[in-house]
């Protein structure tokens, strides 16, 4: 396999050019059936719908990347399992519309009633093994940064008002690319520009350095489900929205 500085260079070249952009997938092949074939959970033939999926997800990788994303191949990989996970609800769906309302079965209840089960397992199945795979990727960046989930658990605000200063904070940080840039280099917050930048308090900062180094690589790193998730919680919490 290809250096990572070798593959984001590869990367860069691949968005300004098609026929470049086509070598690189072709020579990636392997990895992308390989990350498919981890979502069905079996070998993934180039005759496979997933496999033309995660084909157009690994080329939306390419035209997506960005350094403060992470290494390519995870940001790859993550866009793949979102892609394919979307695709497998949608013909859930789409199956479950053939003839929802018709009898089915010697039992003659409709066909949805018997779907429902089925899809809601698979779904949960599907969430359930995506989620975890995105906790462990998220696990062995923190690793990077010296941070454990414990840390986090430690070091996260207890009041509505300074998750609120955190949230500035996060926010200023995962809109200022050079910012990014520096964490991701130093692997530490550039604590005097966050100060500078958002007007949140040094202290606070300093008290949450943990938390706020988290939210920030969460933010910054395509980790939609967990990303998702924690929006919903600071929702529920009355925090801010993104």
């Amino acid at each position: 396999m290809q250096s990572e500085h070798r593959i984001i260079k590869s990367v860069y070249a691949a968005k300004e050019d098609l026929q470049k952009a086509d070598e690189f997938i072709r020579d990636f092949i392997p990895f992308i059936r390989a990350e498919a074939s981890k979502c069905i959970s079996r070998p993934c033939s180039e005759q496979d719908d997933e496999f033309s999926i995660a084909m157009i997800a690994f080329h939306e990788a390419i035209l997506g990347y960005e350094h403060s994303r992470g290494t390519f191949l995870s940001y790859a990989s993550m866009l793949i399992r979102s892609r394919i996970i979307d695709y497998q609800r949608k013909e859930i769906r789409h199956q479950g519309n053939v003839s929802l309302h018709a009898e089915s079965g010697e039992d003659e209840l409709p066909l949805m009633d018997k779907l429902a089960d089925e899809r809601d397992h698979f779904e949960e199945s599907a969430n359930r093994e995506a989620t975890k795979r995105e906790i462990e990727e998220l696990a062995k960046v923190m690793a990077d940064f010296g941070v454990s989930f414990s840390d986090v658990a430690d070091n996260s605000p207890k009041q509505e008002r300074t998750l609120e200063a955190c949230a500035s904070a996060i926010r200023y940080a995962a809109e200022n690319k050079q910012l990014l840039d520096e964490m991701l280099k130093t692997k530490k917050l550039p604590m005097a520009q966050l100060v500078l930048g958002s007007g949140v308090e040094r202290k606070t900062l300093e008290r949450h350095r943990n938390y706020i180094l988290v939210m920030l690589l969460v933010q910054t790193n395509g980790y939609e489900i967990i990303r998702g998730h924690l929006r919903h919680v600071l929702e529920k919490k009355g925090g801010s929205r993104r």
